[in-house]
């Protein structure tokens, strides 16, 4: 079921610090050529049910996002969720966009309308938005490209293609 080239499993392990589960997909790479978004089963070959489709893996980037999420931004965007029905709206449609983009890979009853991330009626984790947001493209998920703008560009200095995160 998976299309990953296994020099992209060889990085996605070094990004990750251990051995990459259920990769199906490389869904976006850093422009530094390396992968920094994959794909996951939505159930692990394990049997987890995983619905975490959309995962970042490379390490400046998710350092990056994590500087982001320690900076209060999701408590920001919570408010506004709160009290802007167009960004309620476009928040709930990236929702119903993962749900569909995991569907696609294979139901799995347990995680059966949950997305991540706190889709579609809060923001739990910038990590998964992000990831979406590269994976999907812009105008998908309204906060993660949001978050994604915020981020600085993590490629630019030590790339992963080319050095040990």
């Amino acid at each position: 079921m998976t299309d990953v080239a296994p020099a992209d499993l060889a990085v996605v392990e070094r990004q990750l610090g251990r051995a990459p589960r259920g990769v199906v997909a490389v869904a976006h790479r850093c422009p530094c050529g390396a992968p920094d978004v994959v794909r996951t089963a939505s159930r692990l070959p394990d049997g987890t049910p995983f619905p975490t489709t959309y995962y970042a893996t490379c390490p400046r980037l998710t350092g990056a996002v994590s500087t982001l999420e320690g900076s209060g931004l999701m408590r920001a965007m919570n408010a506004r969720l709160a009290s802007d029905e167009g960004l309620a709206a476009g928040y709930g449609a990236a929702h119903l966009a993962y749900l569909a983009a995991r569907d696609e890979l294979g139901r799995v009853p347990e995680i059966d309308g949950v997305s991540a991330g706190g889709m579609p009626t809060r923001v739990k984790c910038l990590h998964v938005l992000v990831a979406h947001a590269l994976a999907a493209g812009p105008g998908v998920n309204p906060l993660g490209d949001e978050a994604l703008a915020a981020v600085p560009s993590w490629w630019t200095t030590n790339p992963c293609s080319q050095e040990e995160p």
